[in-house]
C-alpha cells in the first residue's frame, strides 16, 4: 500500500491554486493522482476541482505546516511560499519537490544569479542593490529586478535613462546589464529522484513590452541545431547542479553573437510550456507529476508545430469576464482554448491561453494572426 502513488494511498499537496495547479490536476485525473491545494483566494482556479481545497496564506508558517501535516508529498506552483515550514516538513519525512533549499535560491534573484556564477553557468553581469540610492552610480542602461516577490512581469524595470529610476524599487534588488539580444528562448527540463533527465524542444517567446508578459510562443524555435543542443546541455547542467527533482523552466537570451545567457529559472510548470499539452507526446504537467513521484519520465518529442497565445485582460476592463470572439475561433481546426476559470478580469490578468497547431510553422503563424485579431478578454 505504501508504494502506491495513485488513488487514496498517496496525498499530493500543491502550494498554490492557480492555473498551473489547475492544469496539473487535469493531468493527474488520468492517473487517479489525488491533489489537494492551498491558496489564499477562495475563488482560485483549483478551488472547484481539487480533491480538497484549503483557503489560506502560502507564506504563513502555521498554515503551511498544518496543510502539509497529512500530505505524503508536497510541490508548488509558485515560488513565493514559506520555506521554513517546508524545510521542517521535509525533516519530518515528507517529500518536498522541488526541495525547499532549491526554492530558497530560486525565489531570490540575487541568490539565483550567484548560483550561476558559482557554477560557471552563462548569465548577464549584475550587481547587488540594497536601496534605490545605490542605483545612482550604475551605468545605464540596466535591468532593475526585485530580489524577491516579483511574478508575472512584476518586479522588473528596464532603466534606460535616469528618470526611469523615479518609479523603480527602493528595496533589495539586483541591477543586471541590459543585454542586446535577438531572441528570447525557453527550455523545460525534468529530473526525477533516480536522476533521469528529459528536456522538451526549445521554444521562442515574444513579450508584451508594456505588461512584461509573454504574448506568444512558438515551438519549435527557429534556431540552429547547434543552439538547440547548447540549450539542452545548459538546461541539464542547471538541474543537475541544483540536484533538483521536478520540472524546471530555463529562460534564455540569444545574443547577437549567438551566445546563450540564462535570464531566469522557474522551478515548476511554466507559461512557456503550455503548448506541450497538444504538441508533445507528454505535457509539462504530466512530466512534473512523473518527476516528483519518481516515475519514468515521458517522451518529450514534439508531434506538430505549435504556438500559444496568452489570453490576458484587456486594458480598461474590470469585472465579470467575457471572451469576445471565442465561438469564432473554435471553428478553426487545430485551435485549443484553455480558460482558467477566473471569474473576474482586470488589465493584464492571465485569464487563459489558446494553443494553435498545424503541420508547419507557416500554417500556425497564419492562424495565430487571425485569432489574435478575433478574440478579446473584456468584461460584461
Amino acid at each position: 500500500m505504501k508504494n502506491k502513488w495513485y488513488g487514496e494511498a498517496k496525498k499530493l499537496g500543491v502550494l498554490g491554486g492557480g492555473q498551473l495547479g489547475r492544469m496539473m490536476i487535469q493531468s493527474a485525473i488520468s492517473y487517479d493522482i489525488h491533489i489537494h491545494c492551498l491558496d489564499p483566494d477562495p475563488l482560485a482556479p483549483c478551488a472547484s476541482i481539487a480533491q480538497s481545497f484549503t483557503c489560506g496564506s502560502l507564506n504563513d508558517y502555521d498554515t503551511v505546516m498544518k496543510f502539509g501535516s497529512d500530505k505524503d508529498i508536497l510541490t508548488v506552483e509558485i515560488e513565493n511560499v514559506n520555506i521554513e515550514a517546508l524545510k521542517l516538513l521535509q525533516s519530518q519525512g515528507k517529500k518536498v519537490y522541488p526541495q525547499p533549499e532549491i526554492l530558497e535560491i530560486i525565489k531570490d534573484k540575487g541568490l539565483q544569479k550567484q548560483f550561476y556564477l558559482d557554477n560557471e553557468l552563462p548569465t548577464a553581469p549584475f550587481q547587488y542593490v540594497s536601496s534605490l540610492a545605490d542605483t545612482k552610480e550604475i551605468d545605464l542602461p540596466f535591468v532593475h529586478k526585485l530580489r524577491t516577490g516579483g511574478y508575472d512581469g512584476k518586479g522588473v524595470n528596464v532603466i534606460r535613462k535616469a528618470e526611469d529610476l523615479d518609479t523603480s524599487f527602493d528595496a533589495p534588488s539586483i541591477a543586471e546589464k541590459l543585454i542586446p539580444f535577438k531572441k528570447e528562448l525557453s527550455s523545460i527540463v525534468a529530473r526525477n529522484e533516480n536522476g533521469d533527465i528529459a528536456v522538451f524542444p526549445l521554444v521562442e517567446c515574444e513579450f508584451d513590452p508594456e505588461a512584461n508578459l509573454v504574448s506568444f510562443l512558438f515551438s519549435p524555435a527557429n534556431v540552429s541545431a547547434k543552439i538547440e543542443q547548447e540549450a539542452v546541455n545548459i538546461s541539464k547542467n542547471v538541474i543537475e547542479k541544483l540536484g533538483m527533482v521536478g520540472l524546471l523552466a530555463v529562460e534564455f537570451f540569444l545574443t547577437e553573437e549567438d551566445t546563450l545567457l540564462i535570464n531566469e529559472i522557474a522551478p515548476r510548470p511554466h507559461n512557456s510550456g503550455h503548448h506541450t499539452i497538444e504538441c508533445c507526446l507528454v505535457s509539462q504537467f504530466e512530466q512534473h507529476l512523473r518527476a516528483i513521484l519518481n516515475l519514468p519520465l515521458g517522451d518529450t518529442s514534439q508531434t506538430r508545430a505549435g504556438a500559444m497565445l496568452n489570453l490576458v485582460g484587456e486594458k480598461g476592463f474590470n469585472g465579470p469576464v467575457r471572451y469576445d470572439g471565442l465561438e469564432a475561433i473554435i471553428k478553426i481546426p487545430g485551435v485549443y482554448p484553455h480558460l482558467y476559470g477566473k471569474q473576474l478580469t482586470k488589465p493584464y490578468r492571465k485569464m487563459g491561453h489558446i494553443t494553435i497547431t498545424g503541420s508547419s510553422m507557416d500554417e500556425v503563424r497564419e492562424k495565430l494572426m487571425r485569432i489574435e485579431k478575433s478574440i478579446r478578454v473584456i468584461s460584461d
